[in-house]
């Protein structure tokens, strides 16, 4: 399993960078990536921190560590200018929170994060097929959310995904422990949003694909 969407105390997670690693490691994951929740006031902290600590540490927990930023309830205009810049700060994956129907995310959010150049649009909730066409040519991956509240919409976003294109990937938004989910629940939640067993694992080779690219 691999998970490209999680949180530490660096924003709103329970956990040190890690415990969270090495709990996703005893947990079957063979990569993740921590991505805290960012906006301009703390984005070079997190940065700087946890990319160091992904540097220097991450290799002796057994499992592929990254360092990434989840851009949160941000500005659609400063939404590219933000990616920029997580990007020059050393970013190796930069996560926007989407327009989930559980937080009031201004509208236009989505699509400012797909012409933007995100690499994946986390919950993007009732997602308009113009901006999941674009999604796709752009090679923005849609993320299926084994979070409970995001994942309402999981069925929608798989829908227009299938329609479209668009490429998916399946994360668990971990800010407890109790989130990092076993490769059962995981699964289970992903066909009950309708994912056949051949879309599934097309899911999870499209985020090996992602932590392929980076660490080249």
């Amino acid at each position: 399993m691999i998970d490209l969407h999680t949180h530490s105390t660096f924003s709103d997670g329970e956990l040190i960078p890690s415990e969270l690693v090495r709990r996703a490691r005893v947990s079957g994951y063979k990569a993740i990536a921590i991505t805290d929740h960012a906006d301009a006031t703390n984005l070079r902290t997190i940065l700087e921190n946890v990319g160091s600590f992904a540097k220097k540490h991450g290799h002796f927990f057994d499992i592929t560590v990254l360092s990434g930023i989840e851009l949160t309830h941000t500005p659609p205009s400063l939404i590219g200018e933000l990616v920029t810049e997580a990007r020059e700060l050393g970013a190796q994956l930069v996560v926007m929170h989407g327009e989930t129907i559980v937080e009031p995310v201004a509208p236009g959010t989505n699509l400012a994060a797909i012409e933007a150049g995100v690499d994946i649009l986390a919950h993007p909730g009732l997602i308009g097929e113009e901006e999941v066409r674009l999604a796709a040519e752009k090679g923005v991956c849609l993320e299926i959310t084994t979070r409970g509240g995001h994942s309402y919409t999981n069925g929608h976003v798989l829908s227009l995904a299938r329609k479209y294109g668009a490429k998916l990937v399946i994360d668990n938004d971990a800010h407890a422990p109790r989130d990092l989910v076993s490769a059962e629940l995981r699964k289970s939640i992903a066909l009950g949003a309708g994912m056949t067993p051949v879309e599934y694992e097309q899911a999870q080779r499209h985020s090996w694909e992602i932590v392929q690219r980076i660490m080249r």
